[in-house]
């Protein structure tokens, strides 16, 4: 019996033992373990140096001659970057360092080619690799420092050049853009005005030349521009005032774009102040002459307590878009409260503050937002309309205005900074989220509820008023370590991505408008001095029961 137990003993061990020799076995696939491009280890890669160290881990020590032909590092679109290679770790670690410097704010990849094998020939697991990553900024001065001062008359000098010499040569009129050809804006005309306003009192022009330019425009309003109930279209073409169609719908008046007009010539009548020189005069008539003759009231469409955008001559109210607030449109019921073909205050109530209804209350970042969609929207709403009226000390029974365009200017730097989508260069020195062109859609109102990675110059710089610290240190920025980029003959071009790399090389009059007759309200009100000293602007704001010190 004892034999008999030995036996089985035996030969379930035997057993056990030919089933241990008969496993396969367990074999680590040949694989990618680890990447470091300098210090990080977080994709995406941005800010990489110009001599990055590039540190690759593998499960098992990597064939030296596939290597130097599998792992490289490309350009966008794929040139193969000429790089030095050395092994560690029995060669299953690998840096890779490029022979010569990177170029700054490129977009580069690590390719790991799926031919790549390990010393003992087992294959790369799973397909090839290719990881993008952008080198980091230059941060080397581009220009040479000067003084703030210096810095802002510069700024406003290039800008004033986009809406002096070039404009549109037979009308005066801005560009819509740069590259617009014949077809020119109301709105960004109107800010341009504003803009040789500014020249004139900078001394970049005379003020006889600013006169002969304001009187060109007026006299192109007055004699070629196509209007409709007084009111002008967005677009028109500059040589011969025929309305361009903005849209389909869009193809007669446009109210917004008037006010914004009227919010430019007002301020131009105020300031050719003079009783004798008859040139002065003459433009004082036209300008008001131009302003009797909008029907602002027409534009309720039949009292219906509220404004309308737009009037079609071939489709009428079809558009049906009333003027509802918060958003760049303020100044337009405050022009129309203000003439003897005035609207009423229950128009404003009802319409553009929906009754309370634009009112948003919650706080962003710690800050109170009286006004407006989440996070205030984009920064063009602060701007738009208060390149004219003074926010300071500026109230209704909604807000307080220096409070809102502030509360706004300030969530949309701490959004910037606190950069939740992890774009490349946000941070407190490059922030500004504002409608203007982008490389995805063309053009987008970017806000922090829309945000695709686009800084747009004019955000921070037109906020100067709201955020003079942050604003001066964009622009600083901008200037001396981006302005290899983004600054040229009109100042700074409308936007960059450096996520996507991506510098616009346009300028738009609705941007560059802001930036010069911001900055110069921010140094000397002079345009919030000249729309608040007219009358009317008093009296629209009266009929709307704001309070105001200049009221």
């Amino acid at each position: 019996m004892r034999i008999f137990l030995c036996a089985i003993l035996l030969s379930l061990f035997f057993l056990s033992c030919r089933k241990q020799s008969i496993t396969p076995k367990q074999h680590t696939p040949f694989s990618l373990i680890s990447l470091q491009m300098d210090s990080s280890t977080t994709q995406p890669f941005y800010g990489i140096s110009a001599d990055p160290n590039i540190a690759l881990n593998f499960s098992e020590p990597v064939s030296r001659s596939a290597a130097t032909l599998d792992i490289q590092i490309r350009s966008i679109p794929g040139t193969v970057i000429t790089s030095n290679m050395s092994f560690y770790r029995k060669d299953s670690e690998v840096i890779l360092q490029p022979a010569s410097p990177l170029i700054p704010i490129t977009g580069y990849q690590l390719f790991i080619n799926q031919a790549l094998v390990s010393a003992t020939n087992d294959s790369l697991s799973g397909p090839s690799v290719t990881v993008k990553f952008i080198t980091s900024i230059d941060t080397t001065d581009k220009f040479p420092r000067i003084s703030d001062s210096a810095l802002l008359d510069l700024v406003e000098a290039h800008t004033f050049q986009y809406f002096y010499s070039g404009a549109n040569p037979v009308s005066g009129m801005a560009l819509e853009r740069s590259t617009s050809g014949d077809i020119v804006t109301t709105g960004g005309s109107g800010f341009g005005v504003m803009a040789i306003l500014v020249g004139i009192y900078r001394n970049f022009i005379t003020r006889a030349q600013g006169l002969a330019r304001i009187s060109a425009i007026v006299s192109f309003l007055t004699n070629k521009a196509h209007t409709y109930y007084g009111a002008f279209p967005h677009w028109m073409n500059g040589n011969t005032g025929a309305t361009i169609p903005f849209s389909t719908q869009d193809d007669g008046a446009d109210l917004v774009e008037t006010a914004y007009m009227m919010e430019g010539l007002l301020c131009a009548r105020q300031f050719f102040n003079s009783p004798s020189d008859t040139g002065e005069i003459t433009l004082r008539n036209q300008i008001n002459a131009l302003w009797r003759g909008v029907n602002w009231s027409y534009f309720s469409q039949g009292g219906q307590h509220t404004l309308f955008w737009h009037w079609s001559p071939d489709y009428g109210w079809e558009s049906n878009q009333q003027i509802n607030g918060w958003n760049e449109a303020l100044i337009t019921y405050v022009l129309a409260s203000g003439d003897t073909d005035s609207i009423n205050r229950i128009d404003y109530v009802n319409g553009w503050a929906q009754n309370g209804n634009i009112r948003n209350g919650n706080s962003y970042y710690g800050i109170p937002l009286p006004l407006g969609p989440a996070y205030g929207g984009p920064l063009f709403f602060a701007h738009y309309s208060f390149l004219g009226l003074d926010p300071h000390g500026l109230s209704d029974e909604y807000a307080n205005y220096w409070t809102q365009d502030t509360a706004q200017t300030m969530i949309n730097y701490a959004y910037c900074v606190a950069n939740p989508l992890h774009y490349n260069g946000y941070g407190p020195d490059c922030w500004g989220l504002t409608a203007s062109d982008d490389n995805f859609s063309g053009y987008s109102a970017h806000s922090p509820t829309n945000d695709l990675g686009v800084i747009s110059p004019t955000a921070a710089i037109s906020s100067m008023p709201y955020s003079p610290v942050q604003s001066m240190n964009a622009l600083r920025y901008f200037y001396y370590k981006l302005g290899d980029k983004i600054w040229g003959q009109y100042g700074f071009t409308d936007a960059f991505d450096l996520t996507n790399i991506w510098f616009d090389n346009q300028y738009l009059a609705i941007d560059q408008g802001p930036e010069i007759v911001m900055i110069e309200n921010y140094r000397s009100g002079l345009l919030w001095n000249l729309l608040m000293s007219c009358p009317e602007v008093k009296l629209g704001l009266q009929q709307l029961a704001f309070q105001s010190p200049f009221l």
